[in-house]
């Protein structure tokens, strides 16, 4: 059961969790993630991050799931799945 290849193994971490939720694309206009609201200056960061400064992105996450706005067609349509 603790198979080397599992990448959920590989990711964990003995501190704070990351946000991301593998579905990773930054939103075109309001340039942050589509899955975690992270903006790509913080995933850059996250693994320097102080566990004080990870708190403080984790608390604005929510606010953030507004600021994108639902597309149609093509690529960008599923964008909201």
């Amino acid at each position: 059961m603790n198979d080397p290849q599992n990448t959920d193994e590989i990711w964990k971490r003995a501190e704070i969790e990351s946000p991301c939720v593998k579905l990773c694309q930054i939103h075109p206009e309001a340039r942050i993630c589509i899955g975690c609201y992270r903006t790509m200056e913080e995933i850059g960061a996250w693994s320097r991050m102080t566990p004080e400064a990870r708190r403080e992105v984790m608390a604005e996450l929510p606010e953030r799931a507004p600021q994108l706005r639902k597309r149609r067609g093509g690529r960008a349509g599923r964008q909201d799945r």
